[in-house]
């Protein structure tokens, strides 16, 4: 996967709680570290503005991107972000370090294609996500910016599980990992009030 994202941070020497709030308070910038792989942890910071742009593409949550601090370029993958509970402003971002060897764990949103193809949706049926990303493990170059799940041949009453996901090559499940009892559920389609009641119409005049 090339890298697309390119952000410039400043180191900062003031940590703590409080330099945290002076920062965001009266330069806006929001405070990250980077940590992980065989280097210390760096304190460091980047503009609001700059950051709340690049998490309006979704792809920013499940990409390789590249840090440039102190002249020097890392590749990280957005570990953690925490946003004030009712403004909504970011307030803390952690970046992990990512090695081209070294296999990574991180979370990848899912697209639901098809929905109105459905054969369940097109019975009178209804699409219910029970999940919206799953958890993913692989190298930094086979990570996937999403993961595809195709509705076309769900009929009603039947679902898709984490085992039906088509998986880029190199790219494994964490939770399948676990056994197959974690093959959760990611869809379902449903059975509206208004099918239901054609379905029993429908039986009522087979047995007439």
């Amino acid at each position: 996967m090339s890298n697309e994202f390119s952000l410039t941070l400043e180191k900062r020497e003031d940590v703590g709680k409080g330099a945290s709030r002076r920062l965001r308070r009266e330069t806006q910038q929001v405070p990250v570290i980077i940590y992980g792989g065989q280097k210390a942890p760096a304190q460091a910071s980047i503009p609001q503005k700059d950051i709340a742009k690049a998490l309006e593409n979704e792809a920013f949550y499940s990409h390789i991107l590249t840090l440039e601090l102190d002249g020097q370029q890392e590749q990280v993958i957005l570990k953690d972000l925490q946003r004030h509970p009712a403004k909504g402003f970011i307030m803390h971002a952690d970046f992990l370090r990512v090695s081209a060897n070294q296999k990574i764990t991180t979370h990848v949103p899912l697209h639901f294609i098809n929905e109105d193809k459905s054969v369940g949706v097109k019975a009178g049926g209804v699409v219910a996500h029970s999940a919206v990303e799953v958890e993913v493990r692989c190298l930094p170059a086979n990570l996937p910016e999403f993961i595809e799940v195709d509705m076309t041949a769900v009929d009603v009453g039947q679902s898709v599980h984490l085992s039906d996901l088509k998986l880029p090559e190199g790219v494994e499940l964490v939770e399948l990992s676990h056994g197959a009892d974690h093959d959760n559920t990611v869809a379902v389609v449903q059975a509206t009030r208004a099918s239901a009641d054609e379905g029993s119409a429908d039986e009522e005049t087979s047995a007439e």
